[in-house]
């Protein structure tokens, strides 16, 4: 059994994969596929993302009897404890506080970079 979630990508891409998929609802495909054309439609549904986000579940032989793919999540990660994979999600607060931490660095390191070269003899 295969689930995949998809938002804000291509219509085109949904249109592929309702080949082999069944969308159940918009951007939440359905179905029964090998592994290697699960994975074939997971790099295609990747590649053809946009900036969009995909999100996979799988049958596997696993402790919790799935498997779980990301892309294009900013907020949410897998992390695995002991075989047991959890979505961690990330607080928006940090999240925007982190950007505009890494803006004033970028900031700071053009400023340097510039002053820089006047500084020498």
């Amino acid at each position: 059994m295969l689930v995949m979630i998809l938002e804000k990508v291509p219509r085109s891409i949904r249109g592929d994969l309702t080949r082999f998929l069944v969308e159940v609802d918009t951007g939440v495909l359905v179905g029964r596929v090998s592994a290697t054309v699960r994975d074939l439609l997971w790099v295609k549904a990747v590649q053809k993302s946009e900036g969009g986000r995909v999100a996979m579940a799988y049958r596997a032989n696993n402790e919790q009897g799935f498997a779980l793919r990301l892309h294009g999540y900013r907020d949410r990660l897998l992390r695995d404890f002991d075989g047991i994979v959890l979505v961690a999600v990330r607080n928006a607060e940090a999240m925007g506080k982190a950007e505009k931490l890494s803006r004033q660095v970028e900031r700071y390191e053009r400023k340097r970079r510039t002053a820089s070269p006047s500084d020498e003899p």
